[in-house]
């Protein structure tokens, strides 16, 4: 764009007196993280934005255009960079709006007729404006990303499906049930049935704080799935409390074999079985 002709030349033939001047710049500031990000590593980013913007700038488009892809992938790897090195999206964007006073003064130096300086450091002032809340929506999204990857990694923590015996699972279930969290625990313990072909999968709701309607519903969900991939189920862990309240919501598990324990569901699968835990004979005995 013609408009931008002057800020183009400025950046093509001061960029190392920018990036010079950038970089004292940040180094300067008090919101830099130092603990977090490297004085080398830094200067190797700015010094590939400033090349980067640079070119975009040289072909004349605009910044939605194919041209500035390179310049907007940039800034989504150093925003994925920083949410993982634990930056916060200001402390981020700032690496963008930090440009602005080393290049306003550049422009400053540069720029007789007061008319071209108005005109460019206001083309400049929009298009770092732009760049850095395009920077900050980008640290958003992957801060999101990892939140949300990181509680799916806890939730799969959370379901551990342990072989008790040959042809028997276990899952210990701890906290309360919720639509998320269930269809992970049956793609779990799904996964598990086929790795293994048990034919006894014991669900263990001990740790389950309480069981109302939707845990209920969410439980026989599992149950229903498990069942249909061939392993019966055994529900422990029904302690009178639960019991009370599973009566009281009028809420059926009749099809299902329901144990107070772990110990219980166990001795009753290895039942189902043919198999049995007998007392070791004492020496001597």
């Amino acid at each position: 764009m013609e408009k931008r002709h002057k800020l183009t030349e400025t950046m093509r033939t001061q960029q190392d007196v920018i990036l010079k001047e950038w970089m004292e710049c940040q180094l300067g500031a008090t919101t830099l993280r130092r603990d977090l990000i490297k004085e080398g590593e830094l200067r190797d980013q700015s010094r590939e934005f400033l090349s980067l913007l640079t070119q975009a700038l040289q072909s004349g488009s605009d910044t939605g255009e194919a041209a500035w892809k390179p310049v907007k992938d940039f800034l989504g790897q150093i925003a994925r960079s920083r949410v993982l090195q634990g930056f916060t999206p200001a402390e981020t964007a700032m690496f963008v709006f930090s440009l602005k006073q080393p290049l306003f003064d550049i422009i400053r130096a540069t720029t007789k007729d007061a008319k071209d300086l108005a005109s460019e450091m206001w083309e400049s002032t929009l298009l770092l404006d732009k760049l850095g809340l395009q920077i900050m929506e980008l640290h958003q999204q992957n801060r999101e990303e990892v939140i949300h990857r990181q509680q799916e990694e806890l939730l799969e923590l959370s379901t551990p499906v342990v072989q008790l015996f040959e042809n028997i699972l276990a899952l210990p279930l701890i906290g309360t049930l919720d639509s998320a969290r269930t269809q992970i625990v049956m793609e779990n313990l799904l996964q598990r049935i086929v790795e293994t072909g048990a034919m006894i999968a014991i669900i263990d709701i001990t740790g389950v704080p309480t069981v109302d309607t939707l845990v209920a519903q969410h439980l026989l969900k599992t149950v229903a799935a498990a069942q249909l991939m061939g392993a019966d189920c055994i529900i422990s862990g029904i302690r009178p409390q639960i019991a009370q309240t599973i009566v009281h919501l009028g809420i059926d598990l009749s099809s299902v074999a329901t144990k107070a324990s772990l110990a219980d569901a166990f001795g009753l699968a290895l039942k189902r079985r043919g198999l049995a835990v007998g007392r070791a004979a004492t020496l001597g005995g």
